[in-house]
């Protein structure tokens, strides 16, 4: 949800894949927050309980999944080219540090608000912007690592968090709170009036920063496309065959998928993955697909669509600002409108409508997010607008 890239009138086509990527992935979000808006009636869990998931819910929340680890990756490949463009390491842990603690401040302000409306909040939900905030500021220390070195940790950090998965702490230990954040996901109780809920476990984004980072050279000036379309097909390829032979073991860092009276429920169990904290399966499924798409995208060349994508993505943050207090006013207007129609939510009766509003929403945010990524382009004299 984050770019280090200054969006230039004429990007290469290997940045805007990038930017095309990221703004699928957006669209991703937006839908899957409209279904928590308007379809929180019918709330799914992590995994999804099968029996009781409508296939079509089912397939919505799973594109969402891409969202996450397209993001923090592209965050970490988006840090290496931005060191390319300045002075090198030195000026990309200096930007990392102050992106990363300017969106952990975001996450506990304008974030949490847009999802609560409320002054003074009792509960704070600590997101993804959260983690990848954090996230950069780790990155912003391993940047002066050794690429090998970089790489390796990034690979033991998302194929062996899960080995930790037994590991917890009582709320009365002094390790409850740091592993609650890293790894843990749950409650941090501040205060009687003040609890945060560590949504997004910490760890294993670590990882995945890092190996966008590590694939940075791929998109160096002078690199060859088909030597990068090349390794982005290897690497997207393994990631998935690793996903499949993982996932028919039925066995490391996963609830075991079951075999039903019908393809579509078999099918939904063997992709039914855990997101919190991101497993090895979600994140090689999650970061196989968005490694082959963003090689697709580079592929199909400067195509309208890609370049409606790339608007998309060329202002992530500002998409997700804007979107998140739209969706709210929405939602207040239809519950002063129409009144509460499902129970204790004002919701759509089914996930068609969901699909519909998000297309619409889309429609309507494209013009502002374009509008606001031309004046991030034109003026590069305003330091700020990089951190938006």
């Amino acid at each position: 949800m984050t770019s280090a890239i200054t969006p230039s009138p004429l990007p290469s086509q290997r940045l805007q894949s990038i930017d095309a990527l990221r703004g699928l992935v957006i669209l991703f979000m937006l839908l899957d927050h409209v279904r928590e808006t308007f379809f929180l009636h019918r709330q799914v869990s992590d995994p999804m309980t099968i029996d009781a998931t409508d296939p079509s819910l089912f397939a919505s929340r799973t594109l969402a999944h891409l969202c996450a680890p397209v993001f923090v990756l592209l965050t970490g490949l988006s840090a290496w080219l931005y060191g390319e463009k300045h002075q090198g390491r030195g000026d990309v842990s200096a930007f990392l540090f102050k992106r990363g603690l300017f969106l952990v401040v975001l996450e506990f302000t304008l974030v949490n608000f847009a999802w609560t409306f409320q002054l003074p909040p009792t509960v704070v939900y600590l997101q993804v912007i959260w983690a990848i905030g954090l996230s950069m500021i780790a990155l912003a220390l391993l940047v002066w690592l050794p690429r090998p070195a970089l790489i390796t940790l990034g690979v033991l950090i998302v194929a062996g968090h899960n080995l930790l998965d037994g590991l917890h702490f009582a709320p009365a230990s002094a390790l409850h709170v740091p592993w609650a954040v890293l790894h843990d996901r749950g409650w941090w109780v501040v205060t009687d009036s003040l609890r945060l809920r560590t949504s997004y476990p910490l760890l294993p984004w670590i990882g995945v920063i890092a190996l966008g980072y590590a694939l940075g050279p791929w998109f160096a000036r002078a690199s060859q496309a088909d030597t990068r379309q090349r390794r982005l097909l290897l690497a997207g390829a393994l990631a998935l065959l690793g996903f499949v032979a993982l996932r028919l073991l039925n066995g490391y860092g996963e609830t075991p998928w079951n075999s039903y009276p019908n393809v579509t429920q078999t099918l939904m169990s063997f992709f039914n993955i855990t997101k919190y904290p991101p497993s090895l399966l979600f994140l090689a499924l999650t970061l196989g697909t968005g490694l082959l798409l963003l090689r697709g995208f580079e592929r199909a060349g400067s195509t309208r669509w890609i370049g409606v994508l790339a608007v998309f993505g060329a202002a992530p943050m500002f998409f997700y600002l804007l979107h998140l207090y739209v969706l709210k006013g929405l939602y207040l207007a239809s519950v002063a409108l129409f009144g509460r129609n499902q129970g204790d939510y004002f919701g759509f009766e089914g996930i068609a409508a969901v699909w519909l509003l998000a297309l619409l929403l889309a429609a309507a945010l494209y013009l502002p997010v374009r509008g606001f990524a031309r004046l991030k382009a034109r003026r590069r004299d305003l330091a700020w607008l990089k951190y938006l």
